[in-house]
């Protein structure tokens, strides 16, 4: 499999999640001016323009993160159970970092104006604040093991870090504690991105 990524980009989280279920892949970093980094044209490989892209051995694309999320937990029985509440919270907490969370960091990618920006911000606030309720005594969003959830909420957060917006600190020591997960911290380094 290839995964076609940016650095710190949301790709990252198809990308733990393809470390952690240990499948083998290739990565190819897709630039700015959507050219790859083997100088082909990443609009002809994903007309949508936007990593992650995940070619197949088969050469079918599949794109969007909770598509190739669910994938790699489907293809290797990690990740997601296949059925039980767990399946089910991790799938709906993925969906609303999707459709929730990581639209807001919009404005902050594209530099717009300030009102803009703080009307994002404060939603963000309210988006982390109810994830951060999902957290409890578990290591992890919605379970004691890692999830497809997991690696996305990690994006997100970074993101957030990135970007100066305060989270509650539940999530900051979650944030802390996924760095240190050896899937986490693989892709980092093989993404050229401190763990910091």
């Amino acid at each position: 499999m290839i995964l076609y990524y940016a650095p710190g980009a949301c790709s990252q989280a198809s990308h733990i999640a393809l470390v952690e279920a240990g499948l083998p892949y290739k990565l190819v970093r897709v630039g700015r001016d959507k050219q790859t980094e083997d100088g082909r044209d990443f609009w002809t490989i994903n007309p949508k323009g936007y990593t992650p892209a995940l070619e197949l051995d088969d050469g079918t694309i599949l794109t969007e993160n909770l598509v190739i999320l669910a994938y790699i937990a489907q293809l290797t029985g990690k990740l997601l159970p296949e059925d039980g509440l767990v399946r089910w919270r991790a799938l709906e907490a993925t969906e609303f970092m999707t459709t929730e969370i990581h639209v807001n960091f919009r404005p902050f990618f594209f530099n717009a104006p300030q009102p803009e920006k703080d009307k994002a911000r404060q939603m963000l606030d309210r988006r982390f604040a109810t994830i951060a309720g999902q957290l409890d005594d578990k290591p992890f969003l919605v379970s004691d093991r890692m999830t497809i959830s997991d690696p996305y909420l990690f994006v997100m957060l970074s993101w957030a870090a990135m970007f100066g917006i305060d989270v509650p600190e539940r999530l900051s020591h979650y944030l802390a504690r996924m760095r240190t997960e050896p899937s986490v911290a693989k892709a980092l380094a093989e993404e050229g991105l401190a763990a910091t």
